[in-house]
């Protein structure tokens, strides 16, 4: 059984293989051996495309590295399971959320900038401390930042895409909106997510109100939130963009309201120590013909 990874540094995390599985290491550029004898791929997704996958006539099954697959949807071949690795993400992707909503609200951009330019200037900021947070997708993700919220004194309301106790949905947006001083965005994107975040929606947030989008940056309308942080009426803190990498000139870049990193929000030391033990279990399962975990399905 051949399997494709896409690191050699992963190979010392996979832990004990299935007898017959025989490891290769492919980094999307040249093949390593015959693809056709490929059955499992874990992709990290530097230059794997669809004539690639084409290739791989014998595949069986792609574990991707990330949580967000909305790439490899519409390149996979027909009959090929799309697994992907959102559980290893969910507490470094909550930390930056958490992190870029306290540097935005207690204002550290403003500060950094000071700093730049030797500027001592005082002055008051805001506080998460008492807010209320609307977090839009309680998946794993989302309730890693319900909890770390609620430890800081925040008033957290949930929604996502089916309704449990302590969670509403979508439809609860209009009315949510407009009593939060915090919106978190960490939907997968889906035909149904993209552009969620629209004119009416930003219109419907509170004045002074903070969005953080940790999710993709198509959930956003990119010119929509522009023109609503120009005016100063509302704050935003990006990990993605529309789009990404967002251009240079992009006025986002320059605009006072606006904190953004570069999608780095499961970028941490240690990373490939933290993805590639799930890949592992998978391995484990894929070679007993157990039901595979994470398995994308429409879109989710």
């Amino acid at each position: 059984m051949k399997i494709w990874i896409a690191h050699e540094a992963g190979l010392a995390h996979l832990g004990v293989l299935p007898d017959g599985a025989e490891v290769e290491v492919w980094d999307g550029g040249e093949f390593p051996s015959d693809p056709a004898d490929v059955k499992l791929l874990v992709a990290g997704g530097g230059g794997v495309d669809e004539e690639k996958l084409k290739a791989m006539t014998g595949l069986a099954a792609v574990q991707i590295l990330s949580a967000g697959a909305e790439k490899w949807i519409p390149i996979m071949p027909e009959g090929v399971a799309l697994c992907d690795n959102r559980g290893a993400h969910t507490e470094t992707t909550a930390e930056w959320i958490q992190a870029a909503t306290l540097a935005s609200i207690r204002r550290f951009d403003a500060f950094a900038r000071h700093q730049a330019a030797r500027e001592w200037a005082a002055g008051f900021t805001g506080t998460l401390t008492g807010a209320t947070a609307l977090i839009v997708g309680a998946g794993s993700i989302g309730e890693s930042v319900a909890r770390r919220f609620a430890a800081g004194d925040v008033d957290v309301v949930k929604i996502a895409r089916t309704a449990r106790p302590g969670v509403g949905t979508i439809e609860d947006l209009p009315d949510l909106l407009p009593k939060a001083d915090v919106v978190v965005i960490i939907v997968p994107l889906t035909p149904e997510t993209e552009k969620l975040v629209d004119a009416a929606f930003l219109a419907r947030m509170k004045d002074g109100a903070l969005l953080v989008n940790a999710a993709r940056g198509r959930v956003v309308d990119t010119d929509a939130l522009t023109a609503e942080v120009r005016t100063g009426r509302i704050r935003c803190a990006l990990d993605v963009t529309e789009p990404e990498p967002l251009p240079a000139d992009h006025e986002l870049w320059g605009l006072e309201g606006a904190l953004i990193t570069p999608h780095v929000g499961g970028a941490v030391d240690g990373f490939i120590g933290r993805v590639y033990p799930p890949v592992g279990d998978q391995i484990r399962r894929f070679a007993a013909g157990e039901p595979l975990a994470n398995t994308v399905v429409n879109g989710y």
